[in-house]
């Protein structure tokens, strides 16, 4: 199961990303300007955001295994009708419907994890999970540019896009709920149950699916840890969009690298956040096998990485390519330590709204991908990229101050039955 939401993110990054390796050719082809393309990469965030709430909402509604493929299928489909653009428009038309069908993914892989494994194990799994974006991106940095360079930006979209939906037919083949698994036996159920997971938050199919109460949105907005939380994750992605959108115009334009060693430059500080990612997970939840505070294992790595992630500043400081990219996969590195911040939604968030609490989570900390490729854009509208360095390293110590004030002690809230 943890292999499938693995394979599943990167599937998912793969089909955000592209649109980066591709925006340097994409953008003389058109005749866009910087700002032009900072509203293209923008747009997917306008959707997903605005859509968490009701996709956490569906999450908690639909059956899992039905809803991801279908989801996973369309944005696909949405992936290689970009192949086909012509003006600024059509991308940004594109992008927004990429934005409304990936909008319940994560609160999908948070409901799976939540389901499948127990306290103990959830910050590794989140952690292995969450490495499909680094991992996949980093072995894909290279890969895409190389399709690029064979078969254009348009047959880049074209070739994601097609193994997005391949990829969706055999996740609704192989996936099932744990309840529904023909492998899972009591035993294995009872673990999860003793170890804090809720393999019965799933439900059986044709169980009756819950109500939507605006009385439960009402509580995933009220409580001071959760909007801790919220923030938090705002900031994380301030530094993970600038990778995902500009990095490689940045490499491109700003540091004069070619096409394929852009992509190999590109591919290395994501391995770094690859290596962030799992030493977090492994990290958190070795410290609570040892005995410390659920507070103490897991708020250790989110905020060292939202230190680290200040050093991007550094590349302001320096006219070498490979110090720059050491700055930037130090910086890397910290947003994969911080990355694990989904494992807080799965120990505080009231266990019936889980989903809608995910997407509300994913909705705060998604405004960054609304907002963060546009304001970049504009910062470095004259092809200077300091200042939106700038502007990165300020919003992720304003992540560590959300979290180290606002989040308090880690515990799951509790709330009346409806």
């Amino acid at each position: 199961m943890l292999a499938l939401i693995f394979i599943s993110v990167v599937v998912n990054y793969m089909d955000r990303a592209n649109i980066g390796v591709a925006s340097t050719a994409l953008r003389h082809d058109l005749g866009l300007s910087m700002v032009e393309m900072g509203l293209v990469f923008s747009a997917f965030g306008w959707t997903y955001a605005l859509l968490q709430v009701p996709g956490g909402i569906m999450v908690d509604v639909f059956r899992t295994r039905i809803l991801y493929s279908v989801i996973m299928f369309l944005w696909s489909v949405a992936t290689m009708v970009q192949g086909f653009a012509n003006s600024m428009f059509t991308l940004i038309g594109c992008r927004l419907s990429i934005g409304v069908f990936e909008a319940p993914s994560y609160p999908c892989n948070n409901k799976i994890v939540t389901s499948w494994f127990p306290d103990r194990e959830r910050a590794t799994a989140i952690s292995i999970y969450t490495s499909g974006q680094y991992l996949g991106l980093a072995a894909l940095s290279y890969v895409l540019v190389a399709i690029q360079d064979s078969l254009g930006w348009r047959g880049l979209f074209f070739v994601t896009g097609a193994l997005g939906a391949l990829w969706a037919v055999v996740l609704y083949w192989r996936y099932r709920d744990p309840l529904d698994h023909p492998s899972v036996n009591a035993a294995e159920l009872a673990y999860i149950r003793e170890g804090g997971g809720h393999p019965d938050g799933c439900g059986k199919s044709g169980s009756a699916a819950p109500k939507f109460s605006w009385r439960d949105l009402g509580e995933a907005f009220k409580h001071r840890k959760l909007w801790g939380v919220y923030l938090g994750q705002y900031c994380l992605g301030a530094i993970f969009w600038f990778f995902l959108s500009w990095f490689p115009t940045y490499l491109k334009e700003s540091r004069g690298l070619s096409g394929l060693t852009s992509g190999f430059a590109g591919s290395i500080p994501y391995l770094g956040a690859f290596v962030g990612v799992l030493l977090a997970g492994f990290t958190s939840d070795h410290l609570l096998k040892r005995g410390c505070s659920m507070s103490v294992a897991r708020k250790i790595p989110v905020l060292g990485g939202m230190a680290l992630m200040t050093t991007i500043i550094g590349a302001n400081f320096t006219t070498s390519t490979p110090l720059i990219i050491t700055c930037m996969t130090i910086a890397f590195f910290g947003n994969g330590l911080a990355s694990i911040a989904w494992v807080f939604i799965s120990s505080i968030s009231p266990i019936r709204l889980i989903g809608m609490v995910g997407g509300v989570f994913n909705f705060v900390g998604n405004l960054s991908g609304a907002t963060v490729p546009l304001i970049i854009g504009w910062l470095a509208r004259d092809g200077n990229f300091q200042p939106a360095f700038v502007f990165i390293a300020v919003i992720s110590l304003l992540g560590f101050c959300s979290y180290f004030f606002l989040v308090g002690k880690v515990e799951r809230i509790e709330i009346p039955e409806p």
